[in-house]
């Protein structure tokens, strides 16, 4: 049972069909974080913008560590 309402795959339209589609196409799968946001389009948008913009200023590795790191603190098990 989840408390996070989030609209179906079927249900998706406008923008947001094609956020799944593009995640289908690319990833195979729509993602977890587009799943969660998915009743506002718009934050999805500029979630993705933010994290293009702190990865691209990262290498790759750190930006790895950095999130591993992040996720220790926070006990994230995921």
């Amino acid at each position: 049972m989840s408390f996070i309402e989030e609209v179906p795959d079927e249900k998706a339209d406008g923008r947001l069909r094609e956020i799944y589609a593009e995640d289908l196409k690319s990833v195979g799968y729509v993602k977890n974080t587009n799943r969660v946001m998915s009743l506002r389009p718009e934050a999805i948008d500029a979630w993705n913008t933010l994290v293009r913009t702190v990865r691209d200023h990262l290498r790759l590795r750190r930006y790895e560590l950095v999130t591993f790191a992040a996720a220790k603190a926070l006990g994230c098990r995921y």
